[in-house]
């Protein structure tokens, strides 16, 4: 049996087209469609049929995809073991990052990793997405860096190897000349009729503000929806709209104050998502421990309390 038949099959589980499984791994759909076949014939077994105009796995090939990650853990840590016994760890790992996480977090790591495992090449990559999509980039890399609002594990994560890297609080972002940029600390209460620069709906970040609208008993205008934070911060001074910002990550900017925001849950939790086979590998778990380490140094120069990482810990789906 192939590993690279189970690996495939895991594909085609989660992406659900050949053209899509093409597409992420840089191959032609006929590519694939032959590995496909291939797997058949070396198998004996009918792992795809007909349904529609496309394909679905049979009950074999869903068996086999569904043994594909335990299988492919187990010779992870096979590797491991080797790297370990040739004294330090090696190889190159991807990771994939929001922006706003991975500007504060990525120079740290990168120095770290530089100046004490340089057998370690890293691969960067970027995106901003709806809280439940960061699950799904771990197909595509090693490591994720993904937030939250809601909890340390972003919706969808169940079955993957997490680890909180850092807690880091969200404030509001206040034009300097507004009423409510003297306050030390905002309340609900406080922002009754404020209009805001927002994010797209299902960002992270609008789970905040909808907690205040819950909280008042009344919508808040959103006058903007926006992804970019650079760009927000470059708005919040020039009117009186306010926005939410990350404390660690956002620069000092002429023009606004960052106000903390008090009876919300209103921090997110930057968490490394990883497949647990991937999460295996000696250079993986190396380089994770450099974000915790970084995202430590973060919390603690900025003084907040609660934003130590835990322990290593793996969300597993009920099936497992």
């Amino acid at each position: 049996m192939d590993v690279r038949h189970l690996e495939l099959l895991r594909e085609l589980a989660v992406r659900g087209t050949l053209a899509a499984v093409a597409e992420a791994t840089f191959r032609t759909p006929s590519a694939v469609s032959q590995q496909l076949r291939t797997a058949e014939r070396e198998l004996g077994l009918a792992l795809v049929e007909p349904v529609g105009r496309g394909l679905r796995l049979t009950a074999e090939g869903q068996l086999l995809a569904e043994s594909a990650e335990e299988v492919t853990e187990v010779i992870a840590r096979v590797r491991a073991r080797l790297d370990a016994a040739r004294g330090e760890p090696r190889g190159r790992v991807s990771i994939g990052t929001l922006p706003s996480a991975g500007a504060a977090l990525l120079p740290g790591t990168v120095r770290l990793l530089r100046e004490r495992t340089p057998g370690i090449e890293l691969v960067l990559d970027d995106f901003d997405l709806a809280e439940a999509d960061y699950a799904t980039r771990t197909l595509d890399v090693d490591v994720v860096v993904a937030h939250s609002l809601t909890g340390d594990v972003p919706a969808g994560a169940e079955g993957l190897a997490t680890r909180v890297l850092v807690r880091e609080p969200i404030d509001v972002a206040v034009p300097a000349t507004h009423p409510l940029a003297g306050r030390s600390a905002l309340r609900p209460r406080d922002l009754a009729g404020t209009r805001w620069i927002g994010v797209p709906t299902g960002y992270p970040f609008d789970s905040i503000l909808v907690a205040v609208e819950a909280e008042l008993g009344e919508p808040l205008e959103r006058r903007v929806r926006l992804r970019d934070n650079r760009l927000i911060e470059s708005l919040v001074p020039t009117g009186t709209d306010l926005a939410l910002l990350p404390r660690f990550t956002t620069p000092a900017v002429e023009g606004m104050r960052l106000v903390p925001l008090e009876g919300v849950r209103a921090r997110r939790s930057i968490t490394a998502l990883s497949r647990t086979d991937r999460a295996a590998r000696q250079a993986v778990r190396t380089v994770v421990e450099a974000l915790v380490e970084t995202g430590a140094g973060l919390a603690q120069r900025s003084g907040t309390s609660d934003a130590a990482a835990p322990a290593p810990t793996e969300s597993r789906s009920a099936a497992d």
